[in-house]
């Protein structure tokens, strides 16, 4: 709020409570309406800056001096208890304005460095945790482009097998890419869903595939065919699925299952990813969806986006996603959306 306007609310709300002291007067002692202008005084003080402050603690012990103070509609002041009275008051005023608002400007650098801290531990988070992901993927795509560039006698298979390592390092590192800038895109606020027609089983059926070929892990889907076309933001539903196929092929061994459910029931569309892993370590299970979040095996390959970015993309369709054990005691996610449903639907061809 401007300084201009930090005086004219200022003075407005000592005015309004003046009047309401004024308006029964006559059923109350002249003492009670100073401490509540007091006590109006204190919470301004809270809130606006030092000098409107100091402006309101001056106005009110003039109005009390004029409107509440025997006699009335007098700057004059009869009895000399009044007068040390009024004195006491206006010091008081000034006082209580002014600690008040030291006591928020500590309480504000407290935060501010509070802030500071916590962002230069973020800053060393962020660090530690992409200079391995990062570099694993850029020095295996440097690492084949050079084989392939100065080995000459290659076989056939050989080649082959060093452009999918290529495909794969790249994949990953667009993969931790586009997660750097979708947790940028929520923390700027301003992320908005676009809404169209989805078909979700043939969005999820080509997003096993991926994860499949890119993880080397086998998921099972369990979808009925005839779910109905969806209103919502593709791309976001893709993040959402993708980053919790990528979260249960990560942190599950080999012999685990991975299974993705999904229906719509009373036009909320629910997915479930679920998995016979070892589940997750943390106490509570809305810690894991925190930025920078990794489970106590700290796995190289996750940054602890993927979650957060789950969790921000579902918040912004009007969504819920929760942290269940599953029935095999791994993980269990169970993502809630709101949606439109169309009377067509999807058809298994």
């Amino acid at each position: 709020m401007s300084r201009s306007r930090q005086y004219l609310v200022s003075i407005s709300i000592i005015l309004v409570v003046a009047a309401l002291c004024f308006a029964v007067s006559d059923f109350m002692d002249y003492r009670v309406a100073a401490l509540i202008l007091l006590v109006t005084v204190s919470l301004l003080a809270i809130t606006f800056d030092i000098f409107p402050v100091l402006l309101s603690a001056a106005l009110s012990a003039v109005i009390w001096n004029f409107f509440f103070i025997a006699p009335r509609f007098t700057i004059h002041v009869a009895s000399t208890e009044d007068t040390i009275f009024l004195i006491m008051y206006f010091i008081i005023a000034i006082v209580s304005g002014v600690l008040t608002y030291k006591i928020r400007q500590v309480e504000k650098a407290a935060q501010l460095k509070e802030e500071k801290a916590n962002s230069v531990k973020l800053y060393n988070t962020i660090l530690n945790s992409l200079s391995h992901e990062l570099r694993t993927p850029i020095a295996a795509i440097i690492g084949a482009t050079d084989n392939l560039q100065t080995n000459l006698n290659l076989t056939r298979e050989n080649r082959e097998q060093l452009i999918t390592e290529i495909s794969k390092a790249s994949l990953r590192l667009n993969q931790q890419v586009e997660n750097l800038l979708n947790i940028s895109r929520l923390q700027s606020g301003h992320i908005q869903p676009k809404y169209d027609w989805c078909d979700v089983v043939e969005l999820i059926y080509q997003l096993v595939r991926s994860i499949e070929e890119e993880r080397g892990r086998r998921i099972h889907i369990s979808i009925n065919p005839a779910l109905p076309l969806c209103s919502l933001d593709k791309g976001m539903l893709e993040q959402i699925i993708q980053n919790l196929l990528n979260n249960a092929a990560i942190h599950t061994p080999a012999s685990s299952r991975i299974e993705i459910s999904a229906s719509c029931p009373a036009d909320v569309l629910e997915i479930i990813v679920e998995d016979s892993g070892n589940g997750f370590s943390k106490s509570n299970p809305k810690d894991v969806f925190k930025k920078f979040s990794r489970t106590s095996e700290n796995t190289p390959a996750a940054s602890g986006l993927g979650l957060s970015i789950i969790k921000g993309f579902t918040e912004a369709l009007s969504g819920d996603v929760v942290l269940q054990k599953s029935g095999s005691g791994g993980a269990k996610f169970i993502v809630s959306i709101p949606v439109r449903t169309s009377q067509i639907s999807t058809v298994n061809l």
